[in-house]
Formats: structure tokens, C-alpha cells, sequence
């Protein structure tokens, strides 16, 4: 099987290829040489014309392995929610402008612990711009200017509460006036779409992007020592194959079609890989930079 139905086809050479990819096989070799140096366990896989061309792992790495992919789940967060605003246009009226930390979208919010919340929009979320503080050590950027955001000091908060730590994640400013990276963000828009389509995050993905995909087993990385998280985490954790991995780019790169069906709308593509309106201050767009 490959991208479009042949994803797990063993391909060496150009007869596995429509394209030709074989003159460049050397060249792969030493790309995948080249990653191997970057990680210590890992892999290179490669699509042409539809076509898995290439594939190759070291260390710990094989196409069986789902390891935990950490932050790069921001963007299947980010493409749920795309599907999301396009099949649910009745519940987001005003789209990414939408205001959410209100009753609707966000009730565990309220009472605002900060009233300048109260202007969150859902663009702001998914483009890292909402004014709450980011991530450690992470700066904060103020029109492409480093600010002074002083690092944030060190939390009490049971990191297995993720919903509860999300809503009360401080603003270092107001909503629109700085970028700074707060994986809350996301994880905030993960609980919208689960009030919302009334399914978690990871069954929404399972139904909308994996089942007409053909994923493998794959899931979230959800034990954290003795505890199983009781939600997925916006923020990342996905596991998934390295193909299926690929399967995903494969569909973006198509502007969110997969064979003849547009899984994710082509308008919310165009927004991940363009300036967003809601941050003007880093090339960082709706969890793509």
C-alpha cells in the first residue's frame, strides 16, 4: 500500500516508481546518513508521485515504532480544528475570530482569573498570540522584538491536570499584543473541540484523518508514571507510524485531500502556511511555523 493506497508497498528502484526516482537513490543514502547523525534513533521516509520510495531506520527506530512525536501534535491538534470549523460552522459564526473563554467554549474558565481573557479568540490559541505566558524560559516576541517577559517561576500546579492548568495560565499581556509559546494554547483549543463535537481529541482524529487514511495503531502518549491522563493532550503526544506520519504531511501537502476526499478544507490549509492576522509578531501560524 502507498500514500494514496499503497503506503506499505516495499519499493527499491524506479519500478516501484512512476517518477524515477532511482538516479537519486545515492543522494537519499546520504541524506539518511545525514539524519542519523541528528538523533539517536529515527528514520527517513520519502514520498514521490504518490509513492512511498524510500524508507529507512536506525537505532531504536522501525516502521512498527509509534514513539511519542511531543509538540508536533500541536499541528494535528490545529487540523481538528480546521475540520472542526468547517463542519461546524453554526457553532463558530465568527470563525477563528471567535471569542471562546466564555460559557460555550471554555466554562471551566470561569470565573476569569484575568478579565483581558475575556478577548481570547480561538486564532489567538492556535497561533501562540493569546497573551498567556509561554513555557519555561521561553521569550516572549513583541512585533519580531524580543520582550522582556521574565521567565516564569516555578509551578505548584499538578501537571496532570491539564485542563485546570491551561485555564489558569497567567497573561504577561493582552490578547493580540505578543507571541510567546504556551503550549496551554493549544491544549485550550483541544478542550473547544471536545465540548464542541462532544468526542475527545483523539477519537475526532481517529474518525476524520486515521480511519479514511488507513492508519496503523497509533494513539497518545497518555501514562504519566502510575496515572493515566483522563484527556489528550492538545499540546502534543501523538504516536503514530512513520508512515502514517507521512500520510499526514502527504495530505497537507495536497491541500488537505486524500484521494478524491478533502478531509480537511483547503482555506484552513492556505491560513497554516500563510501570515496569520492573529500574531504579527513571529512567523509562527496557527501551530505551523
Amino acid at each position: 500500500e502507498g500514500l494514496r493506497s499503497r503506503c506499505h508497498r516495499d519499493l527499491d528502484g524506479p519500478q516501484g516508481d512512476p517518477g524515477g526516482i532511482g538516479p537519486d537513490a545515492a543522494r537519499l543514502d546520504q541524506a539518511f546518513e545525514f539524519a542519523k547523525r541528528s538523533s539517536a534513533h529515527g528514520g527517513l521516509l520519502v514520498a514521490r508521485h504518490g509513492y512511498l520510495v524510500y524508507e529507512k531506520y536506525f537505532g531504536q527506530g522501525h516502521r512498527e515504532a509509534h514513539p511519542d512525536m511531543a509538540s508536533i501534535g500541536k499541528a494535528f491538534t490545529s487540523i481538528s480544528l480546521g475540520i472542526l470549523l468547517g463542519e461546524r460552522k453554526d457553532a463558530f459564526p465568527d470563525g477563528l475570530d471567535q471569542k471562546v473563554f466564555n460559557e460555550k467554549y471554555l466554562p471551566e474558565a470561569l470565573p476569569l482569573n484575568d478579565p483581558r481573557k475575556a478577548d481570547i479568540r480561538l486564532g489567538h490559541l492556535l497561533s501562540m498570540s493569546s497573551g498567556m505566558r509561554g513555557d519555561g524560559a521561553n521569550p516572549g516576541f513583541e512585533k519580531f522584538v524580543p520582550s522582556k517577559l521574565e521567565p516564569a517561576p516555578p509551578s505548584n500546579s499538578d501537571p496532570r491536570d491539564l485542563d485546570g492548568n491551561a485555564v489558569r495560565v497567567p497573561l504577561w499581556t493582552s490578547p493580540g499584543e505578543g507571541y510567546s509559546y504556551s503550549s496551554s494554547s493549544p491544549h485550550l483549543a483541544s478542550m473547544i473541540l471536545r465540548r464542541i463535537a462532544g468526542m475527545e481529541l483523539q477519537d475526532y482524529i481517529n474518525e476524520r484523518l486515521a480511519k479514511p487514511m488507513g492508519w496503523g495503531a497509533w494513539g497518545y502518549c497518555l501514562q504519566r508514571g502510575d496515572f493515566k491522563m483522563p484527556h489528550a493532550n492538545g499540546a502534543g503526544s501523538t504516536a503514530v507510524h512513520a508512515t502514517d506520519a507521512l500520510r499526514m504531511g502527504y495530505c497537507l501537502l495536497r491541500r488537505g485531500k486524500w484521494g478524491e476526499r478533502q478531509l480537511v478544507p483547503a482555506d484552513y490549509i492556505e491560513k497554516c502556511h500563510s501570515p496569520s492576522p492573529y500574531n504579527p509578531h513571529c512567523p509562527f501560524s496557527l501551530q505551523f511555523e
